[in-house]
C-alpha cells in the first residue's frame, strides 16, 4: 500500500478532460495559472457526441489557434445548411464572418485531443484514470479542493478552484450541491452511427411532425446520420428503430442510406430534459454540461462547451490576478452564461418537446436561428485581454 503524501496545491483543478474541461485548462495555462485536470476516462476516447460546431464554436477554435489542426485532421469545410420540411427545402450557404468561412464537425476522437494537446503544450497537467469522489472544504466552508481514486489508490488534490467539466452526471455538482436554476421539460432520444459513401452536401436538418434526421459530414469520408423522436418511440434504439424512423421522416434519406456502406449498429442516447445549474460558488464553478444542459436537437452543446470554457477561463483568470474580485467575476460568468443562453434553451425545449406541427417547425428554427446569431455577436465583441493571453496560442 502506498503512502499518501500531502496533496499538492494548484491554481485550479478541472475534472473532466472533454471539450469543455481541456478548452478552459487550455485558456487558465496561457493565462499563466498552474492547472490540473483529471478525468476518469482515457486519453482520445470517443463519447456520445453529435459533432457538428455552429459558428461561434469555429470562431473560438480559430481565436485560439487551434482550427488548423481540426483542417488538417481531414475534417470537411461544411459550406451549405439544408433545411427540409414537409412541403419545403432550404439550403442555406455558410458566407465568411467573423474569420469563418465554413462550419466543422471533428469527431471527439479528433478534437478533444486537439484541446488537450494545445492546453499541456500551454503547462497544464492532465491525469487520466481518476475517479473523483468528493470535493475538499476549508474551515470557512469554501471548496478547496477534490478527492478520488485512480489504479494505485486514494488521491486528493488542493486548489483555489475547482471546475466541474464532468457532464450531465456531474459529481462534482452533486458535492456542492448546485441548484437546478431552470429545468426545462422537452427531452428526445436519438440514435445515431456512420456511413461511409454517402452522398452529402454539408449539415441537413430533416424535420416531420414527432421525429427528425439529418446528416453531419465528419472525419474519414464518414457521415454521422441521426434520427430523433421520443424516448417512447425510440426505446433502447438500435438499428430496425434507427431505420424505421428515418423512413418515417424522410424516405428520400432511407434510399442514400441504402446505396451507401452503415456501420454494425448505433448509439442511442435515451434523453434527458434540460437545465440550467447555478455555475458557481465558494471556491467552485461548472461548464460544459455540468452546468448547462439542452436537448441534442439543437446540435449546439459543443459550441455552447466552448463558448462557456472561454467565459469561466476569463472570470478565473480576472480573479487570480485581482483584475476583479471572485463574486463579480464569476457573477459575471453566470450573468453572460443566463443571458446567452436562455433564448436557445426556451426554443430548444419547445422543439424538443416534439408537440409542433410541420407548418410550425420552420418558425421555431428561425428562432433558434437569430439566438445562434446573437450569441456570435456577444463572443465577437468580447474583449482579447492581450494581458491574459486568453485569444490565441502563446
Amino acid at each position: 500500500m502506498r503512502s499518501t503524501p500531502p496533496p499538492r496545491r494548484h491554481d485550479v483543478v478541472i475534472v473532466g478532460a472533454r471539450a469543455a474541461g481541456a478548452a478552459t485548462a487550455l485558456l487558465l495555462a496561457r493565462a499563466g495559472l498552474d492547472v490540473l485536470v483529471v478525468d476518469q476516462g482515457r486519453y482520445g476516447a470517443d463519447t456520445l457526441s453529435t459533432h457538428a460546431l455552429m459558428r461561434p464554436g469555429v470562431a473560438l477554435l480559430h481565436r485560439w489557434g487551434l482550427l488548423d489542426a481540426v483542417v488538417a485532421a481531414g475534417t470537411p469545410a461544411v459550406r451549405t445548411t439544408t433545411f427540409r420540411y414537409a412541403t419545403d427545402e432550404i439550403k442555406v450557404p455558410i458566407k465568411p464572418a467573423y474569420g469563418v468561412d465554413a462550419l466543422y464537425a471533428p469527431r471527439r476522437t479528433v478534437l478533444d485531443p486537439i484541446l488537450v494537446d494545445a492546453a499541456r503544450a500551454a503547462g497544464a497537467t492532465f491525469r487520466y484514470g481518476v475517479t473523483v469522489t468528493d470535493v475538499h472544504r476549508d474551515q470557512n466552508g469554501r471548496v478547496d479542493g477534490i478527492s478520488g481514486r485512480d489504479q494505485r489508490g486514494s488521491v486528493a488534490w488542493q486548489a483555489a478552484w475547482v471546475v466541474g467539466a464532468d457532464g450531465i452526471r456531474s459529481r462534482v455538482a452533486a458535492a456542492v450541491d448546485a441548484p437546478v436554476e431552470v429545468q426545462g421539460r422537452g427531452a428526445t432520444a436519438v440514435s445515431y452511427g456512420y456511413w461511409s459513401g454517402l452522398a452529402r452536401d454539408g449539415y441537413e436538418w430533416i424535420f416531420r411532425a414527432g421525429a427528425y434526421v439529418g446528416v453531419i459530414p465528419t472525419n474519414d469520408g464518414r457521415s454521422c446520420v441521426f434520427a430523433g423522436a421520443s424516448p417512447a418511440r425510440i426505446g433502447r434504439g438500435g438499428l430496425d428503430t434507427f431505420h424505421e424512423v428515418v423512413r418515417a421522416a424522410s424516405p428520400a434519406l432511407a434510399e442514400r442510406l441504402a446505396d451507401a456502406v452503415g456501420p454494425a449498429g448505433v448509439r442511442t442516447f435515451g434523453g434527458l430534459p434540460g437545465y440550467l445549474r447555478r455555475p458557481y460558488g465558494r471556491g467552485w464553478a461548472l461548464v460544459g454540461d455540468a452546468g448547462y444542459w439542452k436537448d441534442p436537437i439543437s446540435a449546439h452543446g459543443q459550441t455552447d462547451a466552448l463558448r462557456d470554457a472561454e467565459l469561466l477561463a476569463r472570470a478565473i483568470a480576472a480573479a487570480a490576478t485581482g483584475a476583479e474580485l471572485e463574486t463579480e467575476a464569476l457573477g459575471d460568468y453566470h450573468a453572460t452564461r443566463d443571458r446567452l443562453s436562455m433564448p436557445l434553451f426556451t426554443v430548444t425545449d419547445t422543439i424538443a418537446g416534439l408537440r409542433w406541427t410541420d407548418d410550425e417547425i420552420p418558425r421555431h428554427l428561425y428562432r433558434l436561428s437569430e439566438a445562434m446569431n446573437d450569441e456570435m455577436h456577444a463572443i465577437d465583441r468580447l474583449d482579447q485581454q492581450p494581458a491574459l493571453t486568453l485569444g490565441g496560442p502563446p
